[in-house]
Order: C-alpha cells, then structure tokens, then sequence
C-alpha cells in the first residue's frame, strides 16, 4: 500500500483523497550493519536520525564488529530509516552490508524511546 492513495467518496458524491501515510501503521524492523561501523559514532547518529524521524526501538554493538537494532514506526519513515542504514550512517562509518529481519506491522508500540544499548 506504499505511495498509494485511497479514495472514498462523501454523501455528496464529491472524492476525498486519503493519503495512507497520514494513517498510523506501526512497523517493525530488526537491523544489523556490516562494515567499519564500530568506533565512529555509528550508534550516536543512529540513535539521533531515529529520533528525527519520531521512531522507537534501540540499536547497540555487537562482538563480532556489527551494529544490531530494532525500529518501530510509520511504515514511510521505517523505509527512510532503512535506507539511511544502508547507505549514510556516521560521517566516518564504512557501510558493506545492510540486513533486514522481521519486518511486520504491530498494533501499537513497544518502546517508549530510542535507546542505545550497551548489552
């Protein structure tokens, strides 16, 4: 349903666009980054474009040099998220590989913010 536009018609027989994005769908995605992205703020700046966009869910290291996460949201601004992943970062990160798991709708949120986490 992604940059599709919905219309229903009023009593009056008159159109009204519906555009799906205003609607609130949560999203889940659950992520893990590839490449030189330990060391160079990756979580920082995860964590601050998250909360730009309004998202919930968490990010942290992990011993194998990746950076794992979770991000829940409206469906437009998790694909925005996604692709920031998968292609800026930080300013210093070097992104080899993007994956994505899980990716569903929910209900509601589980989160309340965007946290870094250092388990």
């Amino acid at each position: 349903m992604c940059c599709q536009s919905s219309v229903k018609n009023s009593k009056r027989g008159s159109a009204k666009i519906q555009d799906p994005q205003s609607e609130m769908v949560v999203q889940v995605v659950d992520f893990e980054i590839f490449g030189l992205v330990q060391g160079v703020c990756f979580r920082k700046y995860t964590k601050e474009q998250a909360e730009k966009l309004g998202l919930r869910g968490w990010c942290k290291n992990t011993a194998h040099g990746t950076v794992l996460g979770h991000v829940q949201g409206p469906a437009y601004k998790v694909e925005t998220m996604m692709n920031w992943l998968k292609t800026t970062g930080s300013p210093t990160s070097q992104i080899e590989k993007a994956e994505f798991r899980n990716q569903k709708d929910l209900d509601d949120f589980t989160f309340q913010s965007f946290d870094i986490r250092k388990d």
